[in-house]
């Protein structure tokens, strides 16, 4: 049995994907949440289907899940973006991204935090984004992840005592589906945009998952309530989708 079990929202693919083969690398259990079915296998992964925009579904995954795993780490690693102008952009937007990226996450922590007080450890992490610093067409995006920032600093001071730290990752462009989304794969346009990054490249999954990693590791637990921009210098430069 291992000693450690993360649940990974949105582990199906991408970063969360990538994440979650490296945690059980190290052998930890994983439990990945997702619409579909995960894009890997591994006899250490655990599926569970859930829409984390349904409140009452995911409430159900979640006691689901802590009735059967003692879990020591949460990554909220599910994110959709839904750009819009600010002519288009509507409360529904703000509301479903307030569930997705804020509801579903304390729903999670509250089902799991009674066994990670109990064993006086845990690890939570956000999958962030340098969008809360703003970008054109992100008024719900970016408002629900800046308020990622606030809440996770909040719940690193009320669970420090309890050996519980809570980070954030907050990427930029990153060569993910949600980026091909809404920038062409191979367009002009995405050569562009690399161009105008510091560091002159797209992120890559990799690299988001090494920042994960470090938040994830036990020997970490001096370092909460931080959020670490993996963006290519791109949150100190002028850049624009």
């Amino acid at each position: 049995m291992s000693k450690y079990t993360a649940v990974i929202t949105g582990g199906s693919k991408g970063i969360g994907a990538d994440l979650g083969q490296r945690l059980i690398a190290k052998g930890y259990t994983v439990v990945s949440l997702s619409r579909g079915a995960p894009e890997w296998s591994d006899p250490g992964l655990h599926h569970v289907e859930v829409d984390l925009l349904d409140p009452s579904a995911t409430a159900r995954a979640a006691a689901e899940i802590a009735a059967n795993h003692d879990v020591t780490h949460l990554v909220n690693n599910a994110g959709m973006i839904w750009p819009n102008l600010l002519e288009e952009a509507t409360p529904e937007d703000l509301a479903g991204l307030t569930q997705l990226h804020l509801g579903a996450p304390l729903t999670l922590l509250q089902a799991f935090l009674p066994a990670m007080k109990a064993r006086g450890f845990g690890r939570v992490l956000f999958n962030g984004s340098r969008a809360a610093l703003g970008v054109p067409t992100r008024t719900a995006y970016s408002a629900t992840k800046a308020g990622i920032i606030g809440m996770a600093r909040t719940w690193a001071l009320e669970l420090a005592g309890h050996g519980i730290t809570v980070n954030v990752v907050s990427p930029g462009p990153v060569q993910t589906d949600n980026f091909w989304g809404i920038i062409p794969k191979g367009s002009d346009r995405e050569a562009e945009l690399a161009k105008r990054i510091p560091v002159g490249r797209l992120g890559t999954v990799r690299d988001i998952s090494n920042a994960f990693l470090f938040f994830c590791d036990p020997e970490n637990g001096f370092v909460t309530g931080q959020t670490l921009y993996v963006c290519g210098g791109g949150s100190v430069g002028a850049m624009s989708l």
